[in-house]
């Protein structure tokens, strides 16, 4: 059959599902051979021929020709044995052992004397096999065809007219064999026959079968058996010489005989698996006569076939987290040996988290034992180990490498639980605080690890304001500047997540703390810095050395170091006089004071911090040293000064206080003399014209009074230390004030009559 031709449905025959040969990796696999010849169409189904089948080479001159075939199915795994049986075409010509055969007969030779010819052989069998011999036409031969055991036919030639030498010396004769098939096939060979004086006897062999046992792989020249015929006649005519009858193409080297001596020997390699026995014709001559006797040899086995251990199926890479008992191969083991030289135990190693699970005659599962890990173990070099049973065993070994897949089964885990990180303040933003870094053993976008932060606040505000984190690196920086005024920590809460799916992460806090630096001054709280106050204190003339006197109050916003204060007087009006506590600020007399001291002391003091570099800040003390105030002038006069502030105040109070009742007098008068007239127009006749000086700027009266309206208000400032009194001037409250630029205005005239009424008013009322 040609490549390709369907020999049959298979899938239909089995009751398989067409659509699911291509899922479960349907395929054919031949028993013990190597070549390929029938293959499935997993679309329909069908068993195809893939590889010509030559019959004559599968099983030589077997009668019946099985081809053993195997379907195997994986998911589950299932094994169809299928028995192809090969019928025979008839494809092969009878071919004789030599294409010239010769013969020499004496010409004393009797009428009807056989003469025995070699058989045709033909590869095909049974019908298609030799059926029958036919001979060119001739003035002395006949052909006589009879049938052996076995069906086998063989020919002689039948003297039916003596030989006469002087009359025809040599003849030649076609002899045609002839099969039974359809086309019929046939061959020839010539039949040289020469004409010789008379020869009596022919060769007879001791033994008509000769049956001879040998092992395989025999070496050369091994003499398997001696075969010896005897020939009564003497002389030439008694000379035995020996041949091997025709052998098949496959046989034809593998024994030779001794022509003289009989013995046969190896002449090849003898191999049990390919040929178990052997059955030859040996021919026995002595020049003109001939007789013949068979040869059988069995051939014993011998373990000389290691396993062959081939790989059906393998699942790789594996997933790690597949469940124990997964089936991830399928391994079949082949011995080309018999009986107990063919079985076959197999097994692996037992340092990995697999097992071979003996399925289906020599199939074998390699399953899993235990869980998969692919961060312990990401590859398996599995050897796969198949010994028989002959003595000595052979064993062959086949390695496996599986490879396990990765799922995202770990989340990133950061090296440390928690982390700390220190910076100083008045940071520049972006500047790096610290790193953060999560390893996940996972591999490649299931270990890629990717840090952001958590949503969070830090004193109210988002987390976000404070600091960043790199995505890629997990570095962390400061998005602002801190001040360690305002807070000394804060935490935050780093994830890392990586890009798996689902994706897995993790979290971890890092504590953020901040250091101060020197960048605030020290502030006096007492007495007020120099310049904002004046601050007197005093001293009695009898105070004596070490005696207290007052205390500067400083405080530092910085911590620390960068907060200790010390206090130094840097001027003074008696150097010697007074001393300040270096760490207490207070102020003492280093002497008793005598008369001769100034009443006047000012002392300049200075308060410094610790810090890297010291900040400071000065403030001035002034001392008055008498017993009683009265005695100092400046106090007299700050108290004299401090009364005419006060009478100040009350003159301006009294000064409003007419003004406003002026103001409403004169507008009752002008609304009495308006409502006489009943001229509306005159509504504003009354209007004087403040000049602006007096006024706030881009704002105008229009009351008519001259003085500003009670809607605007006034706040007067007072402070005992300056001697002195603020006026402040805050704008109108009131939305419908006129600005300058629209406030309504009278003509000279108008004024004059205006004025001139209002100066007749009194000396009526009069």
């Amino acid at each position: 059959m040609k490549q390709g031709s369907v020999i049959g449905n298979i899938a239909k025959d089995l009751g398989l599902d067409v659509s699911r040969l291509s899922a479960r990796n349907a395929r054919i696999d031949t028993e013990g051979k190597n070549k390929r010849y029938c293959d499935i169409n997993l679309s329909k189904g069908d068993l195809i021929v893939a590889e010509r089948i030559d019959r004559e080479a599968l099983c030589g001159k077997k009668v019946s020709c099985v081809l053993k075939l195997e379907l195997v199915l994986e998911n589950p795994l299932e094994l169809h044995r299928i028995s192809l049986r090969v019928q025979d075409v008839n494809d092969n010509s009878p071919l004789f052992k030599k294409d010239v055969v010769k013969m020499e007969i004496p010409e004393s030779t009797d009428k009807g004397a056989r003469f025995s010819l070699d058989e045709a052989h033909d590869a095909d069998i049974g019908e298609n096999g030799v059926k029958g011999y036919t001979l060119q036409r001739n003035d002395h031969f006949v052909l006589n065809v009879d049938t052996k055991s076995g069906g086998r036919k063989y020919c002689e030639l039948l003297l039916e007219k003596e030989l006469d030498r002087e009359h025809e010396e040599n003849m030649n004769l076609i002899l045609t064999a002839l099969d039974g098939g359809s086309p019929q096939r046939s061959g020839t060979v010539v039949i040289h026959v020469t004409v010789l004086d008379a020869n009596d006897n022919a060769p007879v062999f001791s033994q008509t079968v000769y049956k001879a046992s040998l092992p395989e792989n025999s070496p050369l020249d091994t003499v398997v058996v001696t075969v010896t015929a005897t020939d009564a006649d003497e002389g030439v005519y008694g000379e035995v010489t020996y041949e091997l009858d025709h052998l098949s193409d496959e046989n034809s080297n593998a024994f030779s005989v001794d022509p003289k001596t009989g013995e046969v020997k190896v002449n090849g390699q003898i191999d049990y698996e390919e040929e178990s026995s052997y059955e030859i014709r040996i021919s026995a001559k002595d020049g003109l006569l001939a007789s013949y006797s068979t040869l059988i040899i069995d051939i014993t086995d011998v373990n000389d076939n290691a396993p062959v251990i081939n790989l059906k199926s393998l699942t790789n890479p594996i997933p790690e987290n597949v469940p124990p008992g997964t089936e991830v191969g399928i391994i079949n083991v082949q011995d080309r040996d018999s009986e107990n030289n063919r079985q076959v135990r197999c097994s692996i190693q037992q340092n990995v988290p697999f097992k071979l699970v003996p399925s289906i005659k020599n199939y074998y599962s390699l399953v899993t034992t235990g869980q998969l890990d692919r961060e312990l173990v990401s590859d398996y070099n599995i050897t796969v180990t198949a010994t028989d049973e002959g003595s000595p065993p052979l064993s062959s070994s086949k390695s496996v490498q599986l490879s396990v897949a990765d799922v995202n089964d770990n989340p990133p885990v950061f090296e440390e639980q928690s982390y700390s990180a220190y910076v100083t303040e008045n940071n520049k933003p972006g500047s790096t605080l610290c790193s953060v870094t999560a390893r996940d053993p996972d591999w490649r976008q299931n270990g890629t690890v990717i840090y952001s932060l958590l949503p969070g606040e830090v004193n109210g505000a988002p987390v976000s304001s404070f600091v960043s984190v790199n995505g890629d690196t997990g570095v962390i920086h400061a998005v602002r500047s801190f001040d360690y005024e305002q807070f000394r920590s804060f935490k935050v809460h780093v994830m890392a997540r990586d890009n798996g799916s689902p994706p897995l992460s993790s979290n971890v806090t890092v504590s953020v703390s901040i250091t101060d630096v020197n960048d605030n001054s020290p502030q006096i709280l007492y007495p007020a810095p120099e310049g904002n106050s004046f601050m007197t204190e005093l001293v009695p003339k009898a105070a004596h050395g070490g005696s207290l006197v007052s205390k500067v109050i400083a405080v530092d916003a910085d911590s620390g170091q960068n907060a200790w204060l010390s206090y130094h007087i840097v001027k003074s009006t008696d150097p010697g006089l007074f001393t300040i506590g270096l760490h207490s600020g207070e102020i003492r007399t280093q002497r008793d004071i005598s008369e001769s001291d100034s009443m006047k002391q000012n002392l300049i003091v200075s308060v410094k911090d610790n810090g890297q570099p010291s900040l400071s800040a000065t403030c001035a003390m002034y001392l008055l040293i008498s017993d009683n105030l009265a005695e100092v002038p400046e106090l007299k006069d700050m108290s004299h000064d401090e009364s005419n502030s006060k009478l100040t105040s009350y003159l301006i109070i009294a000064l409003v206080s007419v003004s406003t009742f002026f103001l409403t007098f004169i507008i009752i008068i002008l609304g009495v003399r308006f409502c006489r007239r009943r001229k509306p127009r005159l509504l504003f006749d009354g209007a004087v014209a403040i000049p602006s000086a007096y006024l706030p700027p881009n704002y105008a009266d229009v009351d008519g009074t001259g003085t500003l309206r009670s809607t605007y208000n006034y706040d007067a400032y007072l402070t005992t230390g300056s001697r002195t009194s603020d006026f402040k001037f805050v704008t109108s409250y009131n939305d419908n004030t006129l600005p300058a630029d629209q406030t309504l205005r009278k003509s000279p005239a108008d004024f004059a009559e205006v004025f001139g009424e209002s100066d007749e008013s009194p000396e009526n009322e009069k």
